[in-house]
């Protein structure tokens, strides 16, 4: 099994709660979450259908294919989900800022690409 990135945690942790999903066509379905996929694709009950005109639409069940999802919104209180939370300094570790997180290493490599950003030449 191949890691799992935070968007899929996330729409996992999600299941059985009510979520949002907005199509790439406009649609928003809202319901309970039954299954999630790995490529995103999910499965509402007790769904409501808002179209693009305002109409709304009552569902008992419908799978919406990953590929067709343009946002999902998920429950506030997933905020506290254990995958976002650090264990102590063990997880600041090997989160830098920026370029600053592996400076020296890009330099060398630009400076044996002959772009500069290496020591300078010493002069005498």
């Amino acid at each position: 099994m191949a890691n799992l990135g935070v968007p899929v945690k996330l729409l996992h942790e999600s299941l059985g709660h009510v979520i949002s999903v907005e199509l790439k066509t406009g649609q928003t379905y809202r319901g309970k979450l039954f299954e999630a996929e790995d490529s995103l694709s999910v499965s509402l009950t007790q769904c409501t259908v808002t179209h693009r005109d305002g109409r709304v639409t009552q569902l008992d069940q419908v799978y919406i294919r990953g590929a067709s999802i343009r946002f999902y919104v998920v429950p506030d209180m997933l905020a506290q989900a254990p995958m976002f939370k650090r264990a102590g300094a063990a997880g600041m570790k090997g989160r830098g800022i920026g370029t600053a997180r592996g400076r020296a290493t890009i330099m060398r490599a630009q400076s044996r690409r002959g772009r500069g950003g290496g020591r300078p030449a010493i002069r005498r």
